[in-house]
């Protein structure tokens, strides 16, 4: 029961090409994604509600989502929520939520093989 107590799905699409930072051993990369809900209102109007999601990776699968997942890229990702806090430069208190991922499939069809 315990591994169902933190997992998120999430199926959307990057915003921005992935960021990969390098540290002595190891290897992050951090990717925004978007995901869309829509609904009809009263007036029966479709509205679209975008959320803006904080994605991070380690070890050998953030250098397979660097190469493969560009901008737009429309991907399905599993992980587990985490929070987190750090002072910026001008020592003001910042608070982090991600999702730290564990297994992805690529979508989108594009020239590159997965």
């Amino acid at each position: 029961m315990n591994a169902l107590s933190n997992q998120v799905q999430l199926i959307g699409h990057l915003g921005a090409d992935p960021e990969i930072f390098k540290f002595d051993e190891k290897q992050k990369v951090s990717f925004r994604m978007a995901t869309n809900e829509s609904y009809k209102n009263g007036d029966g109007e479709w509205i679209t509600n975008t959320e803006w999601h904080n994605v991070v990776a380690w070890g050998k699968v953030s250098d397979i989502i660097d190469k493969q997942l560009r901008k737009g890229t429309q991907v399905a990702i599993s992980g587990k929520l985490t929070h987190r806090d750090y002072e910026d430069k001008e020592g003001n208190k910042k608070y982090v939520t991600e999702i730290v991922m564990k297994d992805f499939m690529k979508l989108s069809k594009d020239d590159k093989p997965f």
